[in-house]
């Protein structure tokens, strides 16, 4: 199924319509390193939400093709970029953002290579003026709540907390069998919701990295990719940059979230659990590719990542197949 020329605008050219069914649509975007699937559903004029499904490492979204649009984004799973001015800030498990397309930028990068969430479009110029003619009291304007969080261009970022997670868990487990009604009542609880939502708790600055620590986080990350099988320590890597430790180590855990030891571990855990399945090759061996000269330690960190031995990894995946 052929996409229209303002789907290719938004998602790009390469992107495929998977299935097109009233008022749900599923994209497909796949750069041969990974894929991105997003299913969309029209909420309300000019209201979308859409399930972003992500294995890849960068996609370009651009909603702003659509004229006025404000996106709300919540991550459940993983972590995303999203550039803002001249810096970064990351999403992760719980958080959520608010911005103007078009001020937030275009690109979205996903360090981990893994992303789950959830994306309220708002066209605000299709949109309805006044939410309260679905529901009497719900006194919401989308043109108010972008004027609120996205004035002057700026971002907002909040960190998890119950109030959001109350609303948005509720949304990744929905019975077809109500979906479309179910969505139109938490679409109309979370922009109540956020219209009495105190500015104050805007967490944007304390989240953003320059891009020169993104830079070196990134070089970082592709400098280990090509010494997997080698054992590099943060000293190494420090005068491999010419930065001190404690810059490295910060710039890498904001932008992936984890420290430069426990992303090694769990990069060669998930390159070593790919041997297993792909080849023959005896768990020894594997555990030699990936930097260990001893079987039990290796096994003991492939069970702390993996939540089995290496061993039970492959006779497990086995009995699936």
């Amino acid at each position: 199924m052929s996409a229209t020329r303002q789907e290719k605008e938004i998602y790009g050219e390469h992107v495929q319509i998977v299935s097109r069914s009233g008022d749900c649509v599923i994209y497909r975007i796949d750069n041969g390193s990974g894929d991105m699937v997003m299913t969309s559903y029209q909420v309300f004029p000019g209201i979308q939400l859409v399930y972003n499904d992500v294995h890849i490492g960068k996609c370009s979204i651009d909603y702003g093709v659509l004229g006025n649009v404000m996106e709300i984004n919540h991550c459940l799973e993983g972590r995303i970029e999203c550039g803002y001015r001249e810096e970064f800030f990351y999403l992760t498990q719980g958080d959520l953002a608010i911005s103007k397309k078009g001020a937030a930028g275009q690109d979205s990068c996903f360090p981990l290579n893994h992303y789950y969430g959830i994306a309220i479009v708002i066209d605000i110029d299709k949109a309805p003026a006044c939410m309260s003619c679905f529901l009497d009291d719900v006194n919401v304007r989308p043109c108010a709540l972008i004027e609120k969080f996205c004035s002057s261009g700026k971002c907002f970022v909040a960190r998890s907390k119950p109030c959001l997670e109350h609303i948005f868990s509720e949304l990744y487990e929905v019975p077809d069998s109500i979906k479309k009604g179910y969505f139109k009542v938490k679409i109309l609880e979370l922009l109540l919701f956020l219209s009495g939502m105190d500015l104050s708790e805007d967490q944007i600055g304390k989240r953003c990295f320059t891009k020169p620590q993104v830079e070196l986080a990134k070089s970082v990350c592709q400098y280990l990719a090509e010494h997997m099988d080698s054992r590099v320590t943060i000293s190494e890597l420090a005068d491999i940059f010419h930065v001190s430790q404690t810059a490295l180590k910060n710039s890498f855990k904001g932008v992936y979230g984890v420290s430069v030891y426990s992303y090694i571990r769990e990069q060669k855990m998930q390159t070593a659990a790919l041997m297993l399945l792909q080849t023959e090759r005896s768990v020894l061996e594997i555990a030699g590719l990936c930097g260990y000269d001893n079987g039990s330690k290796f096994a003991g960190a492939f069970r702390n990542v993996m939540g089995m031995t290496p061993n039970e990894y492959r006779n497990a995946k086995k009995e699936e197949e």
